[in-house]
């Protein structure tokens, strides 16, 4: 199967990302950050699996498949970089061996339903990084929970970490499903999968954190039904109430209740992630650029990436991390990919 480059925008599959042209921002130096980010993944140890491959992580293997395409036309570059390339090869190894590969993790006696939950998690995942893949859209169908409640929904992996892989992720995997199918063709939609899908996603919508929210929001476009306009607009505006003075939104704000692992204090401060997600939702959703919340938020966006490295700064929710080694980069690896997604993308 040929390489593609992973044209991403506001999962709508006719649409493209265009660049907003703002001078305030390094384009270059956000790209540096992820391939350099992205190849270090690749090449980490703990990061290796069997066949030769690597895990698709959510923090920084997802993010930049689904961020980094998005610069190609800002930097005028005539193709993906040599870190997309590989990352493209490996989930493609993976769904053509998908029959023969174990899954990322493991079930154990202490958690017997471990690796039910890995493989729901990387089906959608690669479906998501191969959207023109039709192994990778089986597979992530053959992976749909059929019966009990929670019908419609994807098995995912819980490690008690949010904001991806906690008691509250399997909606969020679901929802990252819905910006897949989003992306179809309308036939591609038209199948009772689609319809259990969204059936959950709906009947659990009010129950779940503003996040897990957001990424509704950013699926609903593609996918007439599963907000109504009623909930769109309560959304964008309880958004708005949480959003800070300096126009950025704290992960902490938006996640639900939750404490570290090591008792240190939850980061309250805006942060990339948040920021970048939350605006780049709201983009899709065909929010007006004059929207008072949307431009505060791109203005923050803007003026808060890091002159030193070209990331912008997030922090983990599990543990209080040294955010200059690797593994405290993590949230911000996601929050550098949201942040270019955001400043990109136009409705």
């Amino acid at each position: 199967m040929a390489l593609r480059a992973l044209l991403f925008c506001c999962a709508l599959s006719a649409a493209v990302c265009q660049a907003a042209g703002d001078p305030s921002w390094n384009p270059a130096a956000a790209a540096s950050y992820l391939d350099n980010r992205a190849e270090w993944w690749a090449k980490w140890p703990s990061a290796a699996r069997d066949h030769g491959t690597f895990c698709v992580s959510c923090h920084t293997a997802v993010p930049y498949a689904l961020g980094r395409p998005a610069l190609r036309t800002v930097l005028q570059e005539k193709g993906p970089s040599a870190p997309e390339q590989a990352l493209t090869a490996n989930v493609s190894q993976r769904v053509k061996l998908w029959a023969d590969v174990e899954p990322f993790y493991k079930s154990s006696p202490d958690a017997p339903d471990r690796s039910t939950g890995s493989r729901g998690t990387e089906a959608v995942l690669n479906a998501l990084i191969l959207p023109d893949s039709a192994d990778a859209w089986r597979n992530m169908w053959g992976m749909q929970i059929v019966d009990g409640p929670n019908r419609g929904a994807f098995p995912w992996l819980d490690f008690h970490n949010r904001p991806w892989e906690a008691n509250d992720s399997q909606y969020y995997g679901t929802a990252l499903a819905a910006v897949v199918v989003s992306r179809h063709s309308a036939a591609d939609r038209d199948r009772p999968e689609v319809s259990a899908l969204i059936d959950y996603l709906r009947r659990e919508y009010a129950k779940q954190s503003l996040i897990n929210q957001v990424v509704v929001l950013w699926a609903s476009p593609g996918l007439p039904g599963l907000l109504t306009e009623t909930e769109k607009a309560a959304l964008k505006q309880e958004l708005a109430k949480r959003q800070h003075e300096d126009g950025g939104w704290s992960l902490t704000d938006l996640a639900g209740d939750w404490s570290r692992r090591d008792k240190t204090p939850l980061e309250t401060v805006s942060d990339g992630y948040a920021t970048g997600l939350t605006a780049y939702a709201l983009t899709c959703a065909k929010t007006s650029t004059s929207d008072p919340s949307l431009q505060h938020a791109r203005q923050w966006l803007a003026g808060h990436q890091s002159a030193e490295d070209g990331r912008w700064l997030a922090y983990s929710m599990n543990k209080k991390r040294d955010l200059h080694s690797d593994v405290g980069r993590f949230m911000s690896d996601a929050a550098t990919a949201y942040a270019v997604l955001a400043l990109t993308a136009k409705p």
